[in-house]
């Protein structure tokens, strides 16, 4: 059996919680914390203080240790504060988009067994309709609270100076949601050891500078947002300038006030900072490198971006049920279209996915991850954790890749359904689900397309009784308020069969090949 390791040396494997972790990065008397659109500052020392008395708070109202806190709101400090609030309290965080609707968050809600969900006042209508039914005692709010809400200030009570205890290795404190391979978004359990491990893994090969600040529009829900920006940047001696949202001359101005060393992006960012006209009225010399994750970076648009702004563009590689990193190019220095090196303490192999039969680094085929940042599993879902990590610890990705002499991969194509709208995850199961409630559609089947700005969109195969098929307006006004904006099915195309195995499969490929894609 051929395997890759990483060019790094071994990092150490610690019992240190993912808050005892950060802690020991942080300057108290630097300013760790920004908001963006108003500048609000937020110190080292705040922040610790902040952590500390909402946990107390939490452990006092009985919504600490063994709970599930539910966070749905933007970027902003206070978010970072709750995370590592309910961690240093001994609970679980679940993070949620925040562009959801009612029924997705109250899906997740009571997969998660919630017992508390914080929010901001604009979404306070969406999580109080999401919260019926559900195990959420109370909702929660960042700032002003409506009525009928509560003030996150006063759950804040009398610091709590030390963690509570727990067994870091087993432990989960992150619950983020990914579709996995294939199937509906499943709550991926990260425990300390996870996020800690991986803190180190990044670190190594990052060279993310104390006092170093960096922009977070990257969302904090997204383990992208919440692990290589948030606790990466915290842990290094670093600190973050939230945004709430992407708006590019938003994010021009911020980079340039506070001369930001290097850029995080997803891909159809990295086209807009490529290709837009305004980047040209911003000067942007200060910045060395630009990161680009979450979906395959073309190495037309990193070349392009490099001699723009006469930088570097590097990319990574991972997934939620990784913490998420497996592959980053080392100080920022990439190759084009390449995912980066293996991590420390990390092993990847390709094996052939329709016989499971190992092949050489060099050739084309699944990848799959074995290391300590391997997720412990989907929560209550058994079968889908036995389906992505095998016996022997291996992580099948779903990705179809292949490694150069060098050690860097490159990935290809996908095995798994998956759609990448923008970096954010589309099960198309989900999808397929909400087209067969729509009464005149008596099958469905949906792939992902590309897009040069989304990267992928949905695109819908469907079946109707005969004179009564959909339009895609209809299509699209049936999706309205059942699922969030970025999974709206894009192109339809009305077809007589949806074309399936034997055993009732989609055949995906087949749609695939009937566009031309």
């Amino acid at each position: 059996m051929s395997t890759i390791t990483s060019p790094f040396p071994p990092v150490p494997i610690s019992d240190k919680t993912m808050t005892q972790r950060v802690f020991d990065g942080i300057d108290p008397d630097m300013t760790i914390l920004v908001d963006g659109p108003s500048g609000r500052p937020m110190t080292g020392a705040e922040f610790i203080a902040a952590v500390k008395s909402l946990a107390g708070g939490l452990n006092a109202a009985g919504l600490g240790a063994g709970k599930c806190v539910a966070i749905m709101a933007p970027n902003l400090p206070e978010y970072c504060v709750v995370a590592h609030g309910v961690a240093w309290a001994g609970g679980t965080i679940t993070t949620i988009n925040p562009t959801y609707t009612a029924p997705e968050v109250a899906y997740q809600l009571a997969d998660a067994g919630a017992d508390l969900l914080i929010t901001v006042a604009p979404f306070a209508d969406i999580a109080t309709q999401a919260a019926r039914g559900t195990g959420v005692q109370d909702i929660v709010v960042i700032g002003e609270a409506p009525p009928g809400t509560t003030p996150l200030s006063a759950l804040m009570g009398p610091a709590q100076d030390t963690q509570t205890p727990v067994d870091a290795a087993n432990h989960v404190v992150a619950l983020p949601y990914s579709s996995g391979t294939t199937g509906l978004p499943k709550g991926v359990m990260l425990t300390h050891r996870n996020l800690v491990v991986n803190i180190s893994q990044m670190l190594a090969p990052a060279d993310v500078d104390a006092g170093e600040l960096t922009l977070a529009f990257l969302p904090f829900f997204h383990i992208y947002g919440l692990q290589v920006l948030m606790n990466v940047y915290l842990a290094a001696g670093g600190g973050l300038v939230t945004m709430p949202r992407f708006d590019l001359e938003m994010f021009l101005e911020l980079a340039c006030k506070y001369r930001t060393r290097r850029l995080w992006v997803v891909p159809p960012v990295a086209l807009a900072l490529a290709k837009h006209p305004v980047v040209d009225t911003y000067d942007l010399s200060h910045v060395e490198q630009v990161f680009s994750a979450a979906a395959p970076l073309g190495g037309d648009v990193a070349e392009a971006l490099a001699t723009r702004l006469g930088t570097t563009v590097a990319q990574g590689y991972g997934m939620t049920e990784l913490s998420p990193a497996s592959h980053i190019s080392p100080g920022g220095k990439g190759k084009p279209g390449a995912s980066g090196v293996t991590v420390p303490n990390t092993e990847c192999r390709i094996i052939n996915p329709d016989t499971g039969a190992s092949l050489a680094p060099t050739d084309t085929g699944e990848v799959l991850v074995r290391g300590p940042q391997v997720m412990k599993g989907y929560l209550n879902n058994p079968d889908a954790t036995a389906e992505t990590i095998d016996p022997d610890g291996w992580l099948h990705t779903g990705d179809i890749g292949r490694f150069d002499e060098d050690g860097f991969l490159y990935l290809t194509d996908r095995v798994k359904e998956l759609i990448k709208v923008k970096g954010f995850q589309v099960a198309p199961a989900e999808l397929e689900a909400t087209l067969l409630a729509h009464p005149a559609v008596t099958d469905a089947a949906v792939i992902g397309v590309p897009d040069n700005a989304s990267g992928e969109v949905p695109m819908a195969f469907v079946a109707a009784a005969a004179g009564n098929a959909p339009s895609l307006q209809d299509i699209q006004a049936f999706f309205e308020g059942r699922l969030a904006h970025y999974k709206q099915i894009r192109h339809l195309r009305v077809v007589e069969t949806v074309p399936k195995s034997p055993s009732g499969k989609i055949l995906r490929r087949q749609l695939r090949d009937e566009i031309g894609i």
